[in-house]
């Protein structure tokens, strides 16, 4: 059965749906709920108190933290977006350092580290170094030959086609996907997409046997357009979709 990850906040501001996590109450909440319809981790964006995402040790810690309490042995992942940080390299870089901090049971068990970004590779051994297991974000068949050049070791691969049109997203995720066959890049994939490409990448993904993703990060609707409760209600739809099986 093809592995579907949960993207239960992502980026979104408050109020561009109901049901969207935020506090480390909330997000664990989402993350007990999408686990029950299916989900095998989630990919979190912890907040601090105004709402806004953090890198901080505290908020770090206070999301993971929850939402293990909540459903023990879900594998939980962050991100580490350079946007976070207002696109500052150093104040990212000793953002996750503070996570050394951390118990154990507050660290995240993965993080995704994007390949357009500068500084990855200085952050990825950071990462390794906390114990954290690295996704890398490929966004492009650039950062898929940027990825084959580092050497550097992950735990999935996220080929992630960002906006554009669907009728497009299928030759574009497999412009990357075959790059990194040809690269013979190690590392399972997980394909997905976000706004419009998403439902159209959930079903390739299936089709090709590969992870995917879906959740309030990716899309707001259904695969028809229709609205929807929130986290657990994608995952039901994706986990329904024929070419995963549903």
């Amino acid at each position: 059965m093809v592995m579907i990850k949960a993207c239960l906040n992502g980026s979104r501001s408050p109020g561009e749906h109901p049901a969207l996590p935020l506090t480390p109450l909330q997000l664990a909440e989402a993350a007990r709920e999408a686990h029950g319809a299916g989900a095998a981790a989630v990919h979190i964006h912890p907040r601090d108190e105004a709402g806004r995402e953090s890198l901080s040790a505290v908020h770090i810690g206070a999301a993971v933290g929850a939402v293990r309490r909540a459903v023990p042995g879900l594998p939980v992942g962050v991100s580490t977006g350079l946007w976070i940080t207002g696109g500052d390299v150093h104040t990212r870089r000793e953002a996750v350092r503070g996570w050394d901090s951390l118990p154990a049971r507050e660290r995240p068990d993965f993080a995704s580290v994007n390949l357009s970004e500068p500084g990855f590779p200085h952050l990825w051994k950071d990462l390794q170094r906390l114990g954290v297991g690295v996704e890398a974000g490929v966004w492009s068949v650039a950062d898929a030959e940027a990825l084959a050049g580092t050497g550097l070791e992950c735990v999935r691969v996220l080929v992630e086609i960002i906006g554009g049109d669907a009728r497009t997203a299928v030759p574009r995720a497999h412009a990357v996907l075959d790059r990194l066959d040809d690269l013979a890049v190690p590392g399972p994939r997980l394909l997905h997409g976000e706004h419009a490409p998403a439902w159209v990448l959930v079903d390739e993904a299936g089709r090709l046997g590969l992870s995917t993703r879906i959740g309030l990060e990716d899309v707001l609707q259904g695969p028809d357009g229709e609205p929807v409760d929130g986290n657990a209600h994608l995952v039901r739809l994706a986990r329904a979709r024929p070419a995963l099986g549903g």
